[in-house]
């Protein structure tokens, strides 16, 4: 009998100085951007103003960024790389949009490595994504990123080229698209005050939000069966 089981892990490698000392600046600017952000707004923001808070030179935020706006939303990059990472784990048996929606669910809930919603500031900034050209227009570029890599991903566990097989991008849009509109909705309509209990309602959300487009499908398919017999047996 053959047994299913997930891919392990592959241990992440470890850094040498140089590496973590990038990756501390990294964060110190990305942390710099999203508070000025949020602050006073990212017209009102310099980059030598985000510089200077994460106390580095101004030349130096040109090597790990290309804007403001994208040093500010750099969490939903870290976002998109933890869920693809998730993704490339899941059992190989495991349908596409399943894979997608449970490497979701783990991200969500994973209490070692948590995402970035844990961050009160994260939904504050998010609320204000779509009234803001600037920030929607690099947020779109980063979910394009994730995307494009999670495509990927499902292409090679369907051994397809996404290029003449719709699938990979069909199914990576549908469920990207659901997370994002579900992130929207908490975003827009979370209960203020406990930010734990705020979580908690994320997660739900998204795991609602998934039902519901299972449960369109399904619908749909049904009503497209039964209108396909109706024509077949029509005088």
């Amino acid at each position: 009998m053959t047994v299913n089981r997930s891919p392990l892990p592959i241990p992440a490698p470890r850094e040498d100085g140089r590496q973590r000392k990038a990756r501390r600046t990294r964060e110190a600017l990305a942390a710099a951007a999203l508070e000025l952000v949020l602050r006073h707004g990212p017209d009102e923001v310099t980059v030598a103003a985000i510089a200077d808070r994460a106390d580095v030179a101004r030349r130096t935020f040109s090597r790990y960024f290309a804007s403001k706006e994208e040093a500010a939303l750099d969490f939903v990059r870290e976002d998109g790389r933890r869920i693809n990472t998730l993704l490339r784990e899941r059992p190989a048996a495991e349908p596409p949009l399943i894979a997608y929606r449970r490497a979701v669910g783990h991200w969500l809930t994973d209490r070692d490595t948590p995402a970035s919603h844990h961050r009160p500031e994260i939904r504050a900034l998010l609320a204000r994504i779509d009234s803001d050209p600037s920030l929607f227009a690099a947020y779109q570029r980063i979910r394009v990123d994730a995307q494009e890599e999670s495509v990927g991903i499902v292409a090679a566990r369907l051994a397809v080229d996404p290029a003449h097989d719709p699938r990979p991008t069909v199914v990576v849009d549908a469920a990207a698209g659901v997370l994002t509109a579900a992130m929207r909705l908490w975003a827009r309509h979370a209960p203020t005050g406990n930010q734990s209990r705020a979580v908690a309602d994320l997660a739900a959300l998204v795991e609602r939000s998934y039902d519901a487009l299972t449960e369109e499908a399904a619908a749909a398919a049904d009503r497209e069966a039964l209108s396909a017999r109706r024509k077949r047996t029509a005088p």
